[in-house]
């Protein structure tokens, strides 16, 4: 996944899955913002990875046998990454905890690009949840994407998550896995 003209300081790293995340994102922090944001480098209490104001901010997620890092001078960043070959019960888990109209989209699509489309928005949701720092239990029905569209477009989010369109998404599919990445300025981490 290569970063898009505006946003051309996002870096990203995407490789096999080492047996250490946090040493290999320390590792690839040393290289491309220096060695102080590299030994900066903690976990809150959430386990969410943190830098001190001034060294950007990190995300990361592995899933199976692939790890995407990715790095901001500003902002936050969030990541999530799912396998292809994962078989879930897409319809069902949508109907659980996705938006009404997500779920009616999804449910509209061929058995495949259901699949496709459920992985999709998955990873655009946890990605932006994990960005200023919640988890899942915030509560993915609280943010709804367009579920028919083949890049992730936020269409609207809870205010404690700002406006959808200060978010800036980016899809990657390849290599067995599909991952999204999420980016909001002007924010911290919570």
């Amino acid at each position: 996944m290569e970063p898009d003209a505006s946003n051309a300081d996002l870096r990203l790293r995407w490789m096999p899955r080492p047996p250490d995340a946090f040493a290999c994102a320390r590792d690839w922090l040393r290289e491309i913002a220096g060695g102080d944001a590299a030994r900066a480098l903690q976990r809150d209490a959430r386990g969410r990875p943190r830098l001190p104001p001034g060294h950007g901010d990190i995300g990361w997620s592995h899933s199976g046998d692939a790890l995407l890092l990715a790095w901001v001078p500003t902002g936050v960043v969030g990541v999530d990454i799912e396998p292809r070959a994962r078989a879930v019960p897409a319809l069902r888990i949508a109907r659980r905890y996705f938006a009404d109209d997500e779920v009616a989209a999804l449910a509209a699509l061929a058995d495949v690009a259901r699949d496709d489309a459920f992985l999709r928005l998955w990873c655009a949701k946890e990605a932006v949840l994990k960005a200023p720092g919640h988890r899942l239990s915030f509560g993915l029905h609280r943010l709804a994407f367009d579920a028919t569209a083949t890049a992730p477009r936020l269409l609207r989010c809870d205010p404690a998550l700002g406006a959808a369109a200060d978010w800036r998404l980016h899809a990657r599919d390849g290599d067995g896995h599909v991952a999204v990445v999420a980016r909001r300025d002007g924010i911290l981490p919570a």
